[in-house]
């Protein structure tokens, strides 16, 4: 799997719409609020036009793209936060996204109902980022309460002493009206205080598309954007059976991206067989890479490119 995008905005503003015209799932889209309650998901195939010049070459039986996950989750309502509109559900299904895309609504037709009874566009969204704010804030406030209690014990002072820094200054970017995100870029986190940040799981903390142009077909235009947000790339396993795109974390070294493949791969790491893709297409293939010295075995600090074409060498 690539990664997954929750579609998220006001009820009625066309997030259904939006998401059927991406997936092709044909799902319900009416005119009234709330038509969704259950999240509604799609798989669709990232386009990648690597693949192809790879296959002419390798010729392999089955060629399997990465996929990026849609998920239509049901409009958020002033109040959410606190339970309206059935809030709390739509906000959890919202948390196992990796990105936001945040619909709004900029057209005016009197037929189609506005939960409002407005159309504007900016206060849109300020009520959904409120809102998040707002379920963001319950979670760091909760989370406090617990740590404070755990800190008054000598044993565990230095053990929550930095998660506790975390959620502090966490808790001051929230209380100003900004995103969680902030602190990735207002302060520099060491790897400890980033998996921390992470295991918090905040919506504010998620990535959030918006401006998307249309110079291209919008679906591609949506996971180009998706994967730079969330610093994505792809490298490649070739076969004569198969040809697979696999989505990985830019910085991932070696055995992290075997993992992808399966948890056994990273265990048992020996090294990587890796062609850079542009020379295995300038070289007609791996033989032709070997030839002329572009293959080359990588160890476990290997920092994996996009569009390396590999074979892992492991045993368990």
């Amino acid at each position: 799997m690539g990664f997954k995008c929750g579609i998220v905005g006001l009820p009625n503003v066309g997030k259904s719409t939006i998401f059927n015209t991406l997936t092709k799932a044909g799902i319900a889209a009416a005119n009234f609020p709330f038509c969704t309650i259950e999240p509604n998901t799609g798989v669709v195939p990232v386009p990648d036009p690597r693949l192809d010049a790879i296959a002419k070459i390798a010729n392999p039986k089955v060629t399997i793209p990465t996929n990026m996950e849609f998920v239509d989750i049901a409009g958020l309502v002033k109040g959410a936060a606190e339970g309206e509109g059935l809030g709390n559900k739509f906000l959890s299904n919202i948390r196992q996204t990796d990105a936001i895309a945040h619909v709004v609504r900029c057209f005016t037709d009197p037929n189609i109902i506005h939960v409002e009874n407005k159309v504007n566009p900016i206060n849109d969204i300020e009520i959904i980022n409120t809102e998040l704010l707002l379920a963001d804030l319950q979670i760091v406030e909760k989370a406090l309460v617990k740590l404070e209690k755990l800190a008054k014990s000598k044993a565990s002072q230095k053990e929550v002493a930095e998660e506790l820094s975390i959620l502090k200054n966490i808790l001051e970017l929230l209380n100003q009206g900004k995103s969680a995100r902030c602190l990735l870029t207002e302060h520099d986190l060491t790897h400890e205080q980033l998996e921390l940040f992470n295991n918090l799981q905040l919506i504010s903390a998620k990535p959030v598309l918006n401006d998307i142009g249309l110079k291209e077909p919008g679906l591609n235009n949506v996971i180009r954007t998706g994967h730079n947000l969330l610093d994505l790339q792809t490298y490649f396993t070739v076969g004569p059976k198969e040809l697979r795109a696999w989505t990985i974390t830019k910085g991932d070294r070696a055995p992290q991206a075997a993992g992808k493949i399966h948890t056994d791969f990273e265990k048992g790491f020996i090294r990587a067989e890796i062609i850079a893709y542009d020379d295995f297409i300038a070289n007609n293939g791996e033989q032709g890479a070997k030839d002329a010295g572009k293959w080359r075995l990588e160890g476990k600090d290997y920092v994996m490119k996009d569009g390396d074409i590999t074979h892992f060498r492991f045993n368990v």
